[in-house]
């Protein structure tokens, strides 16, 4: 289980298993954590975090971000939302078209969450699960530079 917090949604918490569903619990989640210490413990040395900037351009909402691992930069994050949409496939042509125009090449292809999702409406959860996903692939890598798109 990963616990994990965004900015974005400063009273929430994000409690992620592998494969499987992501809870949304309140920001206090992380004091029963502590308290079920006998059953779970923390991965010593895993913390993972991405830290960087935001941007508004007209309706895109863009996050870049360094991902650290303890002292080191391991990547570059990349979110990016097109913000009168909420529902992901409804808008990725235009994400793409957007992301290639400062990434070039680079833009990726359309996230494994959207396969999932069809025609439901994206959430705080989805984004997540991205975050979970990019912070799989870096810890993985060494020292490779990994870019994640929303």
């Amino acid at each position: 289980m990963y616990v994990m917090h965004n900015s974005e949604y400063p009273l929430s918490c994000f409690a992620l298993f592998e494969n499987g569903p992501c809870l949304i619990a309140d920001a206090n989640f992380d004091v029963l954590m502590v308290k079920l210490k006998g059953f779970f413990q923390n991965a010593k040395g895993n913390k993972i975090e991405s830290r960087g900037t935001r941007y508004q351009y007209c309706d895109f909402l863009v996050k870049i971000g360094t991902v650290t691992m303890g002292p080191s930069a391991r990547g570059i994050s990349v979110e990016v939302e097109y913000c009168p949409c909420v529902v992901a496939n409804d808008c990725w042509n235009l994400l793409m078209e957007f992301m290639q125009s400062f990434m070039g090449s680079h833009a990726p292809g359309i996230p494994s969450v959207f396969g999932n999702k069809h025609d439901s409406i994206y959430s705080s959860a989805d984004t997540m699960v991205q975050y979970m996903e990019l912070f799989n692939k870096i810890r993985k890598q060494q020292q490779v530079p990994v870019a994640g798109i929303r």
